[in-house]
């Protein structure tokens, strides 16, 4: 892993980009990184675009603002393709992932000019056949750690199974099928470029 890597997510309310970035900080403070967590939303309203970020160090974090350029951005939800400029400041050298089931010649259509690496899964199934209910953060978790690098596989696997436990100990019932996405999602988040 790189000093500083630094994640942009791109998300609308209720799809929990938020929540993924937050679990992202947790595993990652876990596995003994320094680490950086936090939203940015307009109008707080089911539906709305919505934006959170990552820092993820071995270092000490002295920077305390938003991540202009960053090296990997997160769509969580394709339709943001439409309207927000995803790639923005995006580094050459880093990647994006995008919840899609649009072919590749669609999706680099409406990336513009970026020439980075571009991934994509379908979290919408995943969570589906995972969970039973569309669910994509936990997908998007998975994607973003296996692109990244930030930690093994074994690493989040691990702790998200504690994580889990703590964060559903009143609903059990969805720990399985949460793991279950964890593990389909780093089989199944693949390169197009």
């Amino acid at each position: 892993m790189d000093d500083l890597i630094e994640i942009r997510w791109h998300g609308r309310g209720g799809q929990g980009a938020k929540t993924a970035s937050l679990l992202l900080a947790d595993a990652a403070f876990n596995t003994g990184k320094y680490i950086q967590g936090f939203p940015e939303y307009g109008p707080e309203r089911m539906g709305a675009p919505i934006t959170a970020y990552n820092r993820i160090s071995n270092k000490p974090i002295t920077i305390h603002s938003n991540i202009y350029e960053p090296d990997y951005v997160v769509v969580v939800d394709d339709t943001l393709l439409e309207s927000v400029d995803v790639t923005s400041g995006l580094k050459e050298n880093g990647g994006i992932v995008i919840n899609t089931t649009k072919d590749a010649d669609y999706i680099k259509s409406k990336l513009g000019n970026y020439t980075g690496k571009i991934y994509t899964i379908d979290a919408r199934k995943i969570s589906i056949d995972a969970l039973g209910k569309y669910f994509p953060n936990t997908p998007m978790l998975a994607a973003i750690v296996k692109i990244s690098g930030i930690m093994t596989d074994e690493e989040l696997l691990q702790d998200m199974q504690s994580s889990f436990k703590h964060k559903f100990a009143k609903k059990p019932e969805v720990i399985e099928g949460n793991m279950k996405a964890l593990e389909i999602a780093l089989q199944e988040v693949k390169q197009i470029n």
